[in-house]
């Protein structure tokens, strides 16, 4: 006879404790499985053994059995139907507390096979005498609609929430809210908001919106949440009831959790477009600045979402803040994600009357040891001088100071940021120019090397040593990087244009260096187009290269006005803070920032393909600057696009009915040479003013190479398919 060894190991020991006949034992074994459980440790084989323990009178011990069944329901879901008598048994207990928790537990296990066992305990608890047991109910509704919405339309379990809206208690209203919400957003996200063939869609009448009201006051904070983002969604019926929603929604702007607060922004934001009365909004502008600044004194993190909301409110209301500049100013210990939302916020709320409070904070900022902050400050001293032009001198003259300084991030930061301010001001501030030029040895950085040759080239006429100061750049051409390598060679163009006597070795180096020696096809087309110009008429050269900028200026929205509007309507959430909307961002069809951007444009997307096709075709080759044209009298642009429709393929691809687009738009690639809309083969274009390429430059003794002419028989559809 042979002795079987017995079973050792932490879950038998936990199973023999579960099955004492001690109520402390049996206790204390459960809370060492949820302890176990709550590290990650495997426990699911004591399932039975915890299940027995269920049926009791301790209320600690049955919380603890049902946080374990909701935790292994789904691995173990044939055992979880033993529980079902339990359940059913709670959810008639005297307690509230019990029917509570034994709904919510139900409503939390998500197994298929007890869905069904919910609905009669489910019903009783929708109509429970105790509000605590109602406003559960109304939670595990939208619970079981996300498994099984049809069983939730069958039993009538939305007619019953809708009833609860005018329930006495402002709790139950709240999570009723909350839960129509829910399972609103549910069946909205396969179809049109506006769609009435679902009973599970939730419009809020004038009737709701009157209960909503009444109830807002008397919630708690996320009861408060629910029911003014239930009230953003309502479509005010005429000026009237905007008026009325935004007087009983403002004195929310005094509840101290900053989620309430911006929720009760987000109603204000949406419905004050409809309020007509001037002196009323500017009421409300006003009573918006002292909640925002509280917001300021939070943590960090709550300070950065407020600042991203701040900064999303100030875009559409410039004079929401106009005297709270001082309370944006950084403090020593705030992280530096803080402090660049706050320089952005400063810079949108400079105005004539405290710019100089500003400027000097700014300057402070500017000796920081944080580099990147640093940087960041420079460059909203520029962005003060192009918003405020009476401000700009002052700004010029805190940015000579820091010049002088000596110190290199801070020079080359500098330097960049007066390349913008001349770009704003042409011809306003050249005293600072040999300022900037005595510091070139600080440069190492390409953007601020760019940014002072091209302060050279755009005023080499009025500096004596501007080919010298060139022909560093020049020396150095091929081991810059291409941002710099571009800009001397427009600069040095520039150069030769306003001073052609004395620049004639610097262009011809710069020119012979960028077509022969460079790598980078940009810096070596613009070379080929630059020398054709000056070879075929110096005049329309100058024309081209320098010709009048109109002068640069800082929007003010970072984003489209139709995105802003939607931005506004997403206050206190994620899409407020990233500034995009949720789809870029939320779910399995997320779409780019760029797509959303273009919302509004009246041109659809596949008129404008077609526009760019036409634009391809009808397109010159660059080194082409002979007077025959070969589209004499021929349409363009969008005029052309209306020919194209004629074609099966562009009729399809209008019509978003095309199984293949690539195959089509090549289709109209093609087809278009038959319909007289082609500009001819790109060497055709370029071969009557190849021979006089040179001729200026014959006491050079340069003769430039010019890119290999593609194959005359090349076929338009081989060129495109190549590109796949």
């Amino acid at each position: 006879m042979s002795i079987r060894a017995p079973r050792k190991g932490e879950n038998y020991e936990l199973s023999v404790d579960l099955n004492s006949e001690y109520r402390d034992k049996r206790k204390d074994a459960i809370k060492r499985v949820i302890a176990s459980m709550t590290v990650g440790k495997d426990v699911s084989g004591l399932f039975p053994d915890v299940l027995k323990n269920m049926q009791t009178d301790d209320l600690e011990q049955k919380k603890l059995v049902y946080l374990y069944l909701m935790n292994y329901a789904k691995t173990q879901p044939e055992l979880v139907i033993l529980a079902v008598n339990t359940f059913v048994k709670d959810s008639e207990d005297p307690n509230p507390l019990v029917r509570a928790l034994a709904i919510r537990t139900m409503g939390c296990l998500r197994a298929e096979k007890i869905i069904d066992y919910l609905c009669d305990p489910l019903q009783r608890a929708l109509k429970d005498d105790n509000p605590y047991v109602r406003k559960t109910a109304a939670l595990c509704v939208a619970k079981l609609y996300d498994l099984k919405p049809e069983l939730v339309i069958e039993n009538g379990f939305l007619d019953q929430l809708r009833d609860m809206i005018s329930d006495s208690n402002p709790m139950v209203v709240a999570n009723t809210v909350a839960a129509l919400t829910d399972i609103h957003i549910s069946a909205t996200s396969n179809q049109p908001a506006d769609s009435t063939s679902d009973p599970a869609v939730f419009f809020i009448t004038s009737a709701i919106l009157n209960k909503l009201l009444i109830a807002l006051n008397e919630c708690s904070e996320w009861g408060r949440v629910a029911i003014l983002n239930a009230l953003a969604r309502y479509d005010a019926q005429d000026d009237k009831e905007s008026e009325h929603i935004c007087e009983r929604v403002v004195p929310q702007f005094q509840h101290v959790n900053g989620s309430v607060v911006l929720a009760a922004m987000k109603v204000i934001m949406i419905h004050i477009r409809n309020v007509r009365r001037d002196d009323l909004v500017k009421q409300l502008i006003r009573k918006m600045a002292p909640p925002l600044v509280t917001l300021l004194s939070s943590p960090p993190e709550v300070q950065w979402v407020a600042l991203r909301n701040i900064n999303l409110l100030l875009q559409k209301r410039s004079d929401l803040l106009t005297n709270e500049m001082r309370v944006f100013f950084c403090k020593y210990n705030d992280p530096l994600y803080v402090k660049i939302e706050k320089l952005d916020i400063m810079v949108r709320l400079a105005s004539d009357s405290n710019v100089d409070a500003l400027l000097s904070e700014l300057k402070e900022y500017s000796s920081e040891v944080d580099v990147d902050f640093v940087r960041k400050s420079i460059k909203a001293i520029g962005q003060t001088a192009i918003s405020i032009e009476s401000a700009a001198e002052r700004c010029v003259n805190v940015l000579l100071e820091l010049i002088n300084t000596r110190v290199s991030y801070v020079v080359q930061e500098a330097v960049v940021v007066m390349k913008d301010i001349f770009r704003k001001y042409p011809s306003t501030y050249e005293g600072v120019i040999p300022t900037l030029c005595a510091n070139l040895e600080e440069l190492d950085e390409p953007e601020a090397k760019a940014s002072l040759i091209w302060i050279i080239g755009e005023y080499a006429d009025k500096i004596d040593n501007a080919d010298e100061l060139l022909g560093i750049f020049v020396d150095s051409f091929i081991e810059e990087s291409y941002q710099v390598q571009l800009q001397t060679l427009t600069a040095v163009v520039k150069l030769f244009l306003k001073k052609p006597d004395s620049s004639q070795g610097v262009v011809q180096r710069v020119l012979n260096t960028a077509t022969k020696d460079c790598d980078s096809p940009d810096v070596r087309d613009r070379a080929y187009i630059y020398w054709r110009l000056l070879s075929t008429d110096p005049g329309a050269a100058k024309a081209v290269v320098l010709a009048h900028r109109p002068p640069i200026s800082i929007p003010r929205t970072t984003v489209s006005p139709a995105l802003l509007e939607e931005l506004l309507g997403e206050i206190s959430s994620l899409a407020s803070v990233y500034h995009k909307p949720a789809q870029t961002f939320v779910g399995h069809g997320r779409v780019g920032a760029d797509s959303v951007q273009r919302k509004g444009s009246e041109i659809s997307d596949a008129q404008k393909a077609l526009q760019t096709v036409v634009a391809g075709q009808q397109a010159e080759n660059l080194l082409d600057f002979g007077d025959d044209s070969a589209q004499d009298g021929q349409p363009s642009g969008l005029a052309a696009t209306q020919i194209l429709p004629s074609t099966p393929a562009a009729a399809n691809f209008l019509s978003g009915t095309s199984a293949n687009p690539l195959d089509d738009l090549v289709s109209i690639f093609g087809g278009m040479e038959t319909m007289g809309l082609g500009a001819g083969s790109p060497s055709a274009a370029l071969s009557p003013t190849m021979t006089s390429l040179s001729s200026p430059f014959e006491g050079f003794g340069v003769s430039p190479a010019l890119p290999s002419q593609p194959a005359q028989n090349a076929q338009p559809q081989e060129d495109l398919l190549g590109l796949f």
